[in-house]
């Protein structure tokens, strides 16, 4: 059997960051700003570091080019585990801090992104609201179809706000970000992200900033409106979310798509010596990223708020205990 580690992020310094996730979740990475945390990752922009176990101090990338039976045999008819070149995951999953509003940007599909970025996977996302300021939104989408021609000049004029489509965000809001969809985090706004496992944005508009030494951030006019959805699109609705209970726990899922499949999980053992058993086979790995509280997986890890666990394919039955939420994820 295998057994479930710990795993070191990679930080980011984007401009738009804060700190919350020094102070809320104990990183302890010497960045300021800190906007991202890539927790999960094998994508060269950023791999995770193996923090705990056998692995420990290795990345996460050379040990899954190791230990291929560590991501599994077969997709569980979510992600696509097949064609992924050795080493690599086909999901990415970061925290993001926006103490600043995110440009207005798109990311491509995969035969996008495959044909014109070097075979790269295209980019849809998930993103689950971990806390929000009284007064966040985020942008999804058009509010009126517009022309590419009328677009490219809003952008060029810096009139495109009037055309975006602007969304209040409560701690727990849940949305679901296909590729092509213009979208941006708005300031306030604490998040966890599940995406494929792709560095690809494309930005519209960045609200004219300059960065510390006093450049603009680069565009991507072309590529954007190339793979941007230039129709309405309807205010996104929160899903049905219906909890499922035994012993010791509650779960939901939040999302499910052909990349991945999230649910959040309310471990609650504290008020008596017993644990929740989740099992993984040796069809696909799981990952836990723990969004509240603490726990451990007994005789393996203990966890708090911030880490994030990678259960290999066929980790087999572990026994968790604790007061934690959790988002689980799988391919």
């Amino acid at each position: 059997m295998n057994s479930p580690f710990l795993l070191k992020p990679v930080g980011k310094d984007y401009l738009w960051g804060g700190n919350r996730l020094n102070t809320d979740f104990g990183k302890g990475i010497s960045m300021s700003p800190l906007a991202e945390t890539w927790e999960c990752s094998t994508h060269p922009d950023g791999i995770s570091i193996v923090s705990s176990g056998v692995h420990k101090g290795e990345l996460l990338s050379d040990v899954l080019r190791s230990h291929s039976e560590y991501i599994g045999s077969h997709p569980l008819g979510i992600g696509n585990l097949a064609g992924m070149p050795a080493g690599t995951l086909p999901i990415l999953i970061k925290f993001i801090d926006a103490k600043e509003d995110l440009s207005i940007q798109v990311h491509p599909d995969d035969d996008y992104a495959k044909e014109h970025e070097n075979g790269s996977l295209g980019k849809t996302e998930m993103w689950y609201v971990l806390d929000a300021a009284e007064d966040s939104k985020l942008i999804y989408g058009l509010r009126e179809a517009v022309g590419r021609e009328e677009m490219e000049k809003s952008l060029a004029d810096g009139s495109v706000i009037k055309y975006v489509q602007k969304i209040n965000v409560h701690k727990n809001d849940v949305f679901y970000i296909p590729a092509g969809t213009i979208h941006a985090i708005g300031r306030g706004a604490l998040i966890a992200e599940i995406q494929e496992n792709s560095n690809l944005t494309y930005r519209l508009y960045d609200y004219e900033r300059t960065d510390k030494n006093g450049n603009k951030r680069q565009l991507h006019t072309e590529k954007a409106l190339d793979v941007a959805n230039l129709r309405s699109m309807s205010e996104p609705k929160q899903p049905l979310r219906v909890l499922r209970y035994r012993k010791g726990v509650a779960s939901e899922l939040l999302a499910r798509c052909k990349y991945f499949l999230v649910e959040r999980v309310l471990l609650n053992t504290s008020e008596r010596a017993e644990t929740v058993e989740f099992e993984t086979g040796s069809n696909s790995f799981e990952v836990f990223l723990c969004i509240e509280g603490g726990g451990e997986i007994k005789d393996t890890l203990s966890f708090k708020k911030g880490d994030c666990i990678f259960a290999p394919a066929d980790s087999g039955k572990m026994l968790f205990a604790g007061t934690a939420q959790l988002l689980k994820v799988m391919c």
